[in-house]
């Protein structure tokens, strides 16, 4: 046989394994969605590390199946006030769901909202829920009932003061008017300061026409906000880190998908709260680097005076505890028991006050 014609049958023989292969690969159409831009670090994190990683899962894992996605981000589904009710309703298939707008729905999410100066450690908040969703029934239950499964877990890094004028003790801040919407409003009772409401959205126009003189943030959240500009007074206080939700799809779309997309979609928000965690540590050190740059004071609230701050708030803990059913308790334990394990000890034992 001539080198010519062995090339020719050699070349045709391989057209049909190609051929296979191409057909042993089935798509899957995923739609994934947000209320937030890619801009928001949340949704960034959907974009750039879940997506791949779910085709990288699949890649490496016998590549019989490929996502067809469909990215509806930035709140052209739905809006922020409506993230559970999105994935609930399968509105999309896959979408980051904002537990801190699910007070009613989700209150036991909220646990940490609850108990400030808990812990600031954002790496040990996001860890824990990683565990708690999967462990602590109620929540898992919570979750279910709700026709979602939670694949990743996101959190704020931890809060502090923004201001114009300095704070260097907790009389600095009688009589003057703090934004710090919904629970955190509650973080200022015994103050002396007034909480009003607001978003980030609302700080710096706020804060420039007197509505207010500060906020109670954090540096990820509100770097984009140039807040710095109009309060140049930053103080840490170390308020807490939050459990804010995360990546979730819908449960009866999850059950229908081929078991290796489910497998992937699983090991894909594992990770993604990991390069989470790392991503909010790089962007509070960047955060705080170009505020200073940009002319913000940063000093940190005297121990005594922290201190002072947290004894003299009310057992928000108990009123939560109440209101959130009786499951309540268990997740405040579940929560207080992790961080005490990671060999923190917390600022307030909240838990401890709530049994007592």
């Amino acid at each position: 046989m001539t080198a010519p014609r062995r090339s020719l049958l050699l070349g045709t023989a391989t057209l049909p394994l190609f051929a296979i292969r191409a057909q042993a690969q089935s798509a899957v159409n995923i739609t994934i969605a947000s209320s937030h831009p890619v801009q928001n670090y949340w949704v960034s994190n959907m974009k750039n590390v879940f997506q791949p990683e779910v085709e990288k899962f699949l890649r490496d894992n016998g590549n019989t199946h490929r996502i067809n996605w469909r990215e509806a981000y930035g709140g052209t589904l739905y809006r922020f006030q409506d993230t559970m009710e999105a994935v609930r309703d399968n509105i999309t298939d896959i979408g980051y769901v904002g537990t801190l707008w699910e007070g009613s729905t989700m209150p036991l999410q909220n646990v940490t909202y609850f108990t400030p100066f808990a812990t600031g450690d954002h790496g040990l908040v996001a860890n824990t829920f990683e565990r708690m969703n999967e462990t602590v029934p109620a929540i898992r239950q919570n979750w279910e009932s709700l026709n979602m499964i939670p694949l990743s877990s996101f959190i704020t890094d931890t809060y502090h003061i923004w201001s114009t004028f300095p704070v260097r003790s907790l009389d600095d801040l009688r009589n003057r008017k703090i934004s710090a919407p919904g629970t955190s409003a509650n973080w200022l009772t015994g103050t002396g300061a007034t909480p009003v409401d607001g978003a980030l959205t609302t700080y710096y126009t706020d804060i420039q026409t007197g509505v207010s003189e500060g906020a109670l943030s954090f540096f990820v959240g509100i770097l984009p906000t140039r807040v710095y500009e109009v309060a140049k007074y930053i103080t840490k206080c170390d308020v807490g880190a939050m459990y804010v939700g995360g990546i979730a799809v819908n449960r009866q779309r999850y059950g229908r998908y081929p078991e290796p997309v489910r497998n992937a979609l699983t090991a894909a928000g594992k990770i993604s709260t990991q390069k989470h965690i790392e991503d909010v540590t790089a962007r509070v050190a960047a955060s705080e680097a170009e505020m200073v740059q940009k002319g913000a004071i940063i000093s940190t609230l005297p121990a005594a005076e922290r201190e002072r701050w947290i004894r003299g708030l009310p057992n928000i803990a108990r009123t939560w505890v109440d209101s959130s059913g009786p499951a309540a308790r268990d997740v405040l334990n579940a929560y207080f028991a992790a961080i005490r394990a990671a060999g923190q000890t917390p600022g307030r034992n909240w838990d401890r006050e709530v049994a007592a």
